[in-house]
């Protein structure tokens, strides 16, 4: 089969490596377009390949020598797809591994600091994983419809690489729910860690509340303030202020009496 043969417009799409999975049937050859994702090194890159069917013979588009080779029979079709969807499957299962070593270290609280960085990687891969089988499994559904119709082919294999299809875009699918619900529990754990900073730091602002209320006010350089007189006085301001102290500090140890004893009965329980 020669370029010239096809259509000008399908001639534009097969050369386009963006083009979106589709399938589509002429009345002398049916064209295949995929978009698969690939693995090249630590990137999930989007390979495209366009395939012509003509009767029971497949020729391939050779984006480097950017004209069309013989692959081979419809078969071969099938063996050099199912190659590429099987490195899929084994890639999901080392994210679906990571994903779940990334949960049970934030289970157990040993978070890295690289931990938004790795969800982000793992999200910003499986989602587009996901997004682009999405649209190659209904690709390949129509040309799986096409050849049907046919009873010279081993309809079992291609129904097989669907299947396959399918199952990578459901671990993908998984994945992203995986990977939304742990964003969920970190944030909360995030925002666990941060209401308790904040706590902290209004008990600190209220204990030295009074003694910074008192310290001002005999700090002011106005006349008729108490003690100015006294011997005694600083030792006298000093012992409103611890007495003012003692006033605010039960109040608060109380309520953390309380707030402990609910939580032990909770951890009891």
């Amino acid at each position: 089969m020669d370029l010239h043969v096809l259509n000008s417009f399908l001639l534009e799409d097969i050369q386009n490596p963006s083009h979106p999975s589709e399938f589509s049937n002429y009345d002398e050859y049916g064209v295949l377009i995929l978009r698969l994702p690939e693995q090249k090194e630590t990137i999930i890159k989007v390979e495209s390949f366009a395939f012509i069917i003509d009767k029971e013979e497949v020729f391939i588009y050779n984006r480097e020598k950017m004209d069309i080779e013989k692959l081979g029979k419809v078969d071969d079709l099938n063996s050099f797809l199912d190659l590429k969807i099987d490195h899929l499957i084994k890639l999901m299962q080392q994210f679906h591994y990571k994903i779940d070593m990334l949960e049970e270290s934030l289970y157990e609280e040993k978070l890295s600091d690289d931990f938004m960085q790795e969800w982000m990687y793992y999200k910003k891969n499986i989602s587009l994983i996901h997004r682009v089988l999405f649209h190659s499994a209904l690709a390949y559904e129509q040309f799986f419809s096409f050849i049907k119709k046919k009873d010279c082919f081993d309809l079992m294999a291609f129904d097989d690489l669907l299947e396959h299809m399918e199952r990578v875009k459901n671990l993908a699918h998984s994945a992203i729910e995986k990977l939304d619900n742990l964003y969920d529990f970190y944030r909360a754990k995030v925002d666990e860690k941060m209401n308790k900073n904040i706590y902290y730091l209004t008990m600190i602002s209220g204990v030295f509340l009074p003694l910074t209320l008192i310290t001002g006010f005999f700090g002011m350089n106005t006349g008729g303030l108490p003690f100015i007189d006294d011997p005694n006085g600083t030792l006298k301001a000093i012992s409103i202020a611890l007495v003012s102290e003692v006033f605010l500090i039960i109040p608060i140890v109380i309520m953390n009496n309380k707030k402990i004893k609910r939580f032990s009965l909770k951890k009891k329980s």
